[in-house]
């Protein structure tokens, strides 16, 4: 892409801004998925159609011609399909955002989590036929709304919120003992490139929650153990907590930490929390506030919504410190927005930046 076309890109983002509406391109190979997700972007009014394509060469070609916002792509179609498509289809975009289809099959969850890793924002199921109800319109509108929002809002111009001033009663914050990761919608990709770039000597336990359905957790797992070369697991009950590893919350509870003989493990909750996600980010941190006394690194990814700034708040009156993503590299900026509009950011980077200030940092020590 040239300098030229990011630039009419970027006009055409903020026209879109201007005039309220997000525009919407699909791509399925599905008559039926196609004609009933059209119906359903035609009956809300803040969407506009802007495409539609029935395969991913189509997608390629029209994105030349047409501008959108958002790209809802599904992954499983003939030729050469939506995953091999995603690097062209993301270059050729202008800046939008891509959602992607996804079935709950293992194949299916196999190519989302991929396709997550690579770039796309987001993912939602595809229902059959019979399931495209009300609520599931509902839902759609919901996150296209969120990203397509958040990628036309002009960039350079968006408000810009307080860091955290460090504390007058503190002399420094806590050394690390651990390192914790939240994220939601495109924190995945943000994630495997902050942890592709940690050195290995860098070996406090990691702990991660992301929003994700409980059949994606072991192909999250794996790719987020290719990416960081280190082991992960999905926690259960009961599992210690490991230098070096890293260690994830399953889609079906929140991961928080105790002490057992003064060592730390793994315990499963699933209680309802306030933000409403499941697993949840807060849990996380407010446990681990006290099991680790506020020797805790925590970084806040893209993301949708607020989770993780209770638990942030919870981290920095213990002695912690947060980091979290910057506004130009998120999919969503609404988890660190959240973060760092309530003073409590220590500091705001892009993902490797948010490496190189994990590996500079004196909070991070060597475990000992």
């Amino acid at each position: 892409m040239t300098m030229a076309d990011s630039n009419q890109n970027g006009q055409r983002r903020a026209d879109s801004s201007r005039t309220g509406t997000i525009r919407v391109m699909i791509v399925d190979d599905s008559l039926i998925a196609r004609t009933v997700l059209s119906k359903m972007i035609e009956q809300t009014s803040d969407l506009v159609l802007s495409a539609m394509a029935n395969c991913a060469e189509d997608a390629i070609e029209k994105l030349s011609k047409v501008d959108v916002d958002i790209i809802l792509l599904d992954l499983e179609m003939p030729g050469m399909g939506g995953l091999a498509a995603l690097p062209e289809i993301l270059d050729r975009a202008g800046g939008a955002q891509v959602i992607v289809i996804s079935s709950l099959t293992a194949e299916g969850a196999e190519a989302t989590v991929t396709a997550l890793s690579m770039g796309a924002a987001d993912t939602i199921l595809k229902p059959r036929p019979s399931e495209f109800t009300s609520d599931y319109r509902s839902e759609l509108a919901t996150r296209i709304r969120a990203i397509g929002l958040s990628s036309t809002e002009p960039r350079k111009t968006c408000f810009v919120p307080p860091v955290k001033k460090p504390r007058q009663t503190d002399i420094a914050p806590k050394p690390a003992n651990v390192i914790a990761i939240g994220a939601s919608t495109g924190g995945i990709h943000s994630m495997c490139q902050m942890l592709h770039d940690l050195p290995k000597f860098i070996d406090q336990p990691i702990l991660v929650s992301q929003h994700l359905p409980q059949s994606f957790m072991p192909v999250f797992a794996r790719q987020l153990e290719i990416a960081a070369s280190r082991k992960t697991r999905i926690a259960e009950d009961g599992m210690a907590v490991i230098p070096g590893e890293i260690m994830i919350a399953p889609g079906d509870g929140h991961l928080v930490i105790a002490l057992k003989d003064g060592r730390p493990v793994a315990r499963i909750a699933r209680h309802t929390v306030p933000n409403g996600c499941f697993p949840s980010v807060d849990p996380m941190l407010e446990s681990l506030a006290k099991s680790y006394d506020g020797a805790i690194l925590a970084i806040i990814l893209s993301g949708m919504g607020r989770d993780g700034a209770l638990g942030a708040r919870c981290v920095v009156d213990a002695g912690g410190t947060i980091l979290v993503q910057n506004r130009e590299t998120s999919a969503v900026w609404g988890m660190p927005r959240a973060v760092a509009e309530e003073g409590l950011a220590s500091a705001i980077l892009s993902p490797e930046d948010l490496a190189l200030r994990i590996l500079s940092s004196k909070v991070v020590t060597k475990w000992t």
